[in-house]
């Protein structure tokens, strides 16, 4: 057995009215700014119950409220730039993980020199190591779909860019997963992310350097979404499910700290970094059987082993693993979707390759076996259809 590593410095809370733990939290002296997007998490009262909490320990708190759904560097820089000019303690990111992605970036730049890209690796990335510790991080999710309030990275877009970054220094100090604030999210949205959340899971599973705990960790997220995400998605109000996904959600972010993502996540960041209106994780859903009918050979065994925890206990071939997975899609009911259907051409297949490669290529390097260019655009092909 390879030597593996385990390392979470964050303190989780779960459960319904989880919030209420930040009360109590213990967080530096000072104010706290509150990172979060649209309209949503203000209306349906989530901005001031997390408010009213840390209000309680002792926290005054500002809000920016202007995230993008996919996160941008301009609005890393203009909360940093608020962080600084107010004196900001601590930072909190509040809803999806675009809100707590550039929390996480925030909370670097505030206390690091220079820009949030001088510390990326891939792209125009500066490649810098971050060498400050960061100020401390609170994320509070509203969606289940990214796992960031459990792991040390982040997702933020520059221009046609769209690139993972982080590294210890981004692990929350507190994570609230409190499945009361997810219960109002669309149908759609609950089957995108969920499916998000199922791939960071699988993908985990299936990397080169998958490891005892990951993979534990893996194969119980999957089992909760095929359980209970075709109920999440089709009746947002059953408590029980939306526990069981969120709780998937925040096990598939163990993953990703522990394991890595694979190459079909870098297919899609390039996907949408050149069509922002693609949602993240119905881009992984289109491209997911073509990708993984990719590693029947190299990884029968493996995809035998998700089969089975996706409910198909007679699973045998890898063949099953595209059933199973093609099964849960049409139960959610996003099996007819398909890349055309958001403005990609076969004009687009080229330049989306080179991009998912020359920005994040890393991840293809825990492939099963090596995607090549080729191979890429073939996925993209089919995923067209």
């Amino acid at each position: 057995m390879d030597i593996f590593s385990f390392y979470m410095p964050t303190r989780l809370y779960f459960g319904s009215g989880a919030v209420k733990k930040l009360g109590k939290a213990r967080l530096p002296e000072g104010k706290g700014l509150i990172i979060t997007g649209g309209t949503s998490t203000t209306r349906l009262g989530y901005v001031d119950r997390v408010a009213d909490a840390l209000l309680e320990a002792g926290h005054e708190t500002l809000v920016y409220n202007k995230v993008q759904p996919n996160p941008t560097i301009e609005g890393v820089r203009a909360c940093a730039a608020i962080c600084r000019e107010e004196g900001v303690s601590f930072v909190v990111g509040l809803g999806g993980g675009s809100s707590i992605d550039t929390a996480k970036a925030v909370a670097v730049m505030a206390t690091n020199d220079g820009d949030w890209w001088d510390y990326i690796h891939g792209g125009s990335g500066g490649g810098k190591r971050i060498t400050k510790d960061a100020l401390p991080i609170v994320a509070v999710p509203t969606t289940a779909g990214t796992g960031t309030e459990a792991d040390p990275f982040t997702v933020i877009t520059n221009g046609e860019e769209k690139i993972g970054g982080g590294g210890e220094k981004c692990f929350p100090t507190i994570s609230v997963v409190d499945p009361d604030f997810m219960m109002t999210v669309p149908p759609h949205l609950t089957a995108y992310q969920g499916f998000d959340a199922f791939f960071h899971a699988a993908e985990g599973y299936l990397a080169s350097c998958a490891n005892p705990i990951s993979e534990m960790f893996s194969l119980r997220a999957v089992e909760l979404i095929g359980k209970s995400l075709p109920t999440a998605v089709h009746d947002g109000g059953n408590a029980d499910a939306r526990a069981d996904v969120a709780l998937a959600n925040t096990l598939a972010g163990f993953v990703e700290t522990l394991s890595s993502c694979t190459g079909e996540h870098a297919i899609e960041h390039a996907l949408s970094a050149y069509h922002p209106e693609l949602p993240h994780g119905a881009g992984l859903i289109m491209i997911s059987k073509a990708y993984w009918s990719r590693f029947f050979a190299s990884s029968g065994g493996r995809l035998v082993a998700l089969a089975k925890a996706l409910g198909k206990t007679d699973a045998k071939t890898p063949e099953d693993f595209i059933d199973a997975l093609c099964a849960l899609q049409k139960q959610c009911g996003v099996h007819e979707l398909r890349l055309s259907g958001y403005g990609v051409t076969p004009e687009d297949f080229g330049k989306i390759a080179d991009n998912a490669i020359d920005t994040m290529g890393g991840l293809f390097r825990v492939d099963p076996h090596p995607l090549s260019r080729g191979d890429i655009i073939e996925i993209l092909q089919e995923s067209c259809r």
